[in-house]
């Protein structure tokens, strides 16, 4: 395994499987880079993470997720802060963070311009997020973090075994929004400390998440620094009223809501469980801290 090859993560479940037939073709795509194109296999997340490690450790020029910001983040595990090329082909139902760094949505020309990307020995820097837990496990995210409502819904619809689909999500929502209340957080960042009451609570090193939920719009991927917001108590109807306007960022002109910049943030509060790019990260307290270039994003 000693010669360059590149690796591909593919999710055939990702965005409902809409995209499973272009897989022969987005080989094919990457293919004219002139490297052998190998199919990783894996039949859980933490076996897709542990095949990633391998590929690099193998001799992999580039490792490429097919699929959407979960598949991105199992990738990023094995990546960032390596020499290894990464690229995105957009694939699943969000694709928050191939959309914050420029990749087109269709996946043949995102194939096609990561292979032109290899051919040109040409890439792109962009910031990584690495975080610990209270115990000092450390997990990389690239989009955004959220640590208040949202993170209360993702956590209760992957813990229901019905509905399936989207309506498990739309219930979940219904669910966490009779027993909603504000939590006290203390939020550091760079050596500030704050302690707020607050039902929205998110880090991020891009604008959206949730599929084009726009809850940090002015983040840049690129930029060395992370956006936090959180919004005073807003209550059932304030909340149901804001969240519309999270689809076009407009949301942070409301006086309740609150945002701030820095490269070192640590998110504190009682009973939550920390969610980046839409995969479980764990407990807060999270400490996190922008890490500048650790992406070489091939596109």
């Amino acid at each position: 395994m000693s010669s360059k090859f590149i690796a591909v993560l593919a999710n055939p479940h990702a965005g409902r499987g809409r995209h499973r037939g272009v897989l022969p073709g987005v080989v094919q795509a990457l293919g004219a880079a002139g490297h052998p194109v190998r199919l990783l296999e894996a039949d859980s997340g933490t076996a897709a993470e542990q095949a990633c490690h391998r590929a690099v450790d193998g001799g992999a020029v580039a490792l490429v997720a097919v699929g959407g910001d979960g598949t991105v983040h199992r990738v990023l595990q094995a990546v960032a802060g390596r020499a290894v090329g990464f690229g995105v082909v957009p694939g699943g139902t969000g694709n928050d963070f191939a959309s914050a760094v420029g990749v087109p949505n269709d996946p043949l020309q995102s194939a096609e311009g990561i292979a032109a990307a290899l051919v040109a020995d040409r890439d792109h820097r962009i910031d990584a997020v690495r975080t610990a837990d209270a115990a000092g496990r450390e997990r990389w995210f690239c989009a955004v973090l959220a640590a208040g409502f949202d993170a209360l819904v993702n956590d209760r619809a992957n813990r229901m075994v019905w509905p399936r689909g989207p309506r498990r999500y739309d219930l979940a929502i219904l669910l966490e929004l009779a027993r909603l209340r504000a939590r006290t957080y203390t939020l550091e960042v760079d050596g500030e400390v704050r302690t707020v009451r607050a039902e929205i609570v998110a880090v991020g090193n891009a604008a959206s998440y949730g599929g084009g939920m726009r809850i940090l719009p002015d983040a840049d991927p690129a930029d060395g620094l992370l956006d936090v917001i959180w919004a005073s108590p807003l209550g059932r109807t304030g909340l149901t009223r804001l969240k519309p306007r999270l689809r076009g960022g407009t949301h942070v002109t409301d006086p309740r809501v609150h945002l701030l910049r820095g490269r070192h943030v640590r998110v504190a509060a009682e009973g939550i469980i920390g969610y980046a790019d839409g995969e479980r990260l764990g407990p807060l307290p999270l400490d996190m801290k922008v890490v500048p270039g650790a992406i070489r994003l091939l596109c």
